[in-house]
């Protein structure tokens, strides 16, 4: 007899088993609205006017009335998840950590490892002291349980807007060293943009693709696969 009931789609279960290794550690889940303005997407991120991710070869701007000067609430599909930092340390008082797993989207050309639309996580970590150690502990911590022990990581130094200092976490995959996420210690810009003291908190951050961890965890080779309905694929989950 056949078995037809429905399932939980690979993506769903992937998000579903990065909380439960988080919360193991102290990590809540938050969430934030797809369509954001461009504060919280770039300024409070400290992403210069200047960017060229804020181009349109990046970013899907919503059309706004062509009067409305104010960068603040000019809208776009937020290219990150990371505007749920802001958000969160707005309305709620540190310390603490969280995760934000969420769909985010990109003016790209798909094609086996890009899509225009995918999942991030998203990792925000406040309070009094927080060291480069901790964050690189935490996310060897989250890789080995859900990669499994064996996993091979490393971390190199890199610059992105919102951390200072910044890195790339690289795990070795079939023969190869493969990014999967960026990090590091909260900008001080960040910090004052939410609303709190650098002077009195500190933090650390990381980013990446769900989709991707979904690949290399199930041997997928094209990102494709994972939303055109094929039953081929859905049914071996």
């Amino acid at each position: 007899m056949t078995n037809n009931s429905g399932h939980l789609h690979p993506i769903t279960q992937t998000v579903r088993s990065i909380y439960a290794i988080f919360r193991e550690i102290g990590f809540d889940v938050a969430l934030g609205p797809e369509l954001e303005t461009e504060f919280y997407n770039f300024d409070a991120l400290n992403v210069p006017a200047e960017h060229p991710a804020r181009d349109m070869q990046d970013t899907f701007w919503v059309k706004s009335d062509p009067f409305d000067k104010l960068r603040a609430s000019r809208k776009v599909l937020r290219t990150h998840t990371s505007p749920v930092q802001i958000r969160y340390m707005e309305t709620h008082e540190p310390p603490f950590r969280i995760i934000v797993p969420g769909k985010v989207f990109r003016n790209e050309a798909t094609d086996a490892t890009h899509e225009a639309q995918f999942h991030q996580i998203e990792g925000l970590y406040i309070d009094k002291k927080v060291s480069l150690a901790e964050l690189k502990g935490t996310l060897e911590f989250f890789f080995k349980k859900f990669f499994g022990e064996e996993v091979k990581l490393r971390f190199r130094p890199s610059f992105f807007p919102f951390v200072e200092p910044g890195v790339e976490v690289d795990i070795f995959f079939n023969g190869k060293w493969l990014e999967v996420m960026g990090a590091g210690l909260i900008h001080p810009n960040v910090l004052k943009a939410a609303g709190l003291d650098p002077e009195a908190w500190q933090g650390f951050a990381f980013g990446g693709g769900i989709d991707r961890l979904v690949m290399i965890k199930h041997g997928i080779t094209d990102i494709r696969v994972l939303y055109n309905t094929d039953l081929r694929l859905i049914n071996q989950f």
